[in-house]
């Protein structure tokens, strides 16, 4: 395999509470099938991505699996996220979903295993987060962590089991800034990481403002959103199956926002309203 040493090492990594670390960016790969996630993930792999992020929502494990296999990358090289959604909540369920995710994978253990949302109505989030932990000491998840979590439920998993995510995964970009939650995961050691991290479906690409910034840095929109998450200490996961904007949206760490940079992205900040309701839905 092509090996492309210059990006692969220039993707800093993010310590976590477990004692394990998390590159900066990484390949989401939602809603990519197991055809398209397979040819993604050899691309990526040839760039220089080592972190894939997966969830058994999203119906395409099995591709992400072979696609890992046919890198031709070792597995103690990548880092591999998956998801366990309402189906796994309650009852030890996720010991068996966890069990079909790997299968799925053909791995033997994954490198971060989150709760996909927290489904407060259902109130088994913390029985499931118990799990979780259980899942962490058998060593099938190096690291356990959530996904569309609020503070306040971040704060019963705390108080209820006596431990940190590792991680909360939420939508994320300028135009949805999250500050309250990245306040939450600053003080509590939980890194936040961004899905829809260049704005999803939105309109936030094409904002003037940040074609101003890419013609100021020669970059791209995409590229200087992706910047800013990584100034903000965020880890961030784009999604693509186009070889070009992947190349495109790793390569954006040998220049700097400057302070008038960022300050100009946070203006774009569109309220606490906007993006999705992390109680009812998720990524």
């Amino acid at each position: 395999m092509t090996e492309n040493p210059s990006l692969s090492t220039a993707v800093p990594a993010i310590a976590l509470n477990s004692g394990t670390t998390i590159p900066q960016l990484g390949l989401g790969t939602w809603p990519l099938d197991d055809a398209e996630v397979e040819r993604a993930i050899v691309a990526a792999a040839e760039i220089g991505y080592r972190h894939v992020d997966t969830a058994a929502k999203y119906g395409n494990e099995t591709g992400v699996g072979r696609g890992l296999q046919a890198s031709g990358i070792a597995r103690e090289d990548w880092f591999v996220t998956t998801k366990l959604d309402g189906g796994y909540q309650g009852d030890d369920r996720a010991i068996a979903g966890l069990d079909a995710s790997l299968q799925r994978l053909g791995l033997d253990y994954v490198d971060l295993l989150l709760i996909h949302w927290p489904l407060p109505a259902r109130d088994q989030y913390v029985s499931t987060w118990q799990t979780f932990i259980a899942l962490q000491q058998s060593g099938r998840a190096r690291a356990i962590g959530v996904s569309n979590f609020k503070p306040a439920h971040i704060d019963r998993l705390i108080a209820e089991t006596g431990v940190t995510p590792a991680i909360n995964q939420i939508e994320l970009s300028p135009a949805i800034p999250r500050l309250e939650q990245r306040a939450y995961g600053a003080a509590h050691g939980i890194v936040t990481e961004s899905w829809s991290p260049i704005g999803g479906s939105g309109d936030l690409l094409a904002s003037p403002v940040l074609a101003s910034l890419a013609d100021k840095h020669g970059r791209t929109p995409g590229q200087i959103v992706l910047r800013w998450h990584v100034q903000n200490g965020l880890v961030a996961i784009p999604k693509s199956r186009n070889p070009q904007r992947m190349a495109e949206n790793l390569a954006v760490f040998d220049f700097e926002l400057d302070a008038d940079d960022l300050a100009t992205l946070d203006g774009l900040d569109q309220g606490p309203d906007a993006g999705v309701d992390s109680d009812h839905t998720g990524h």
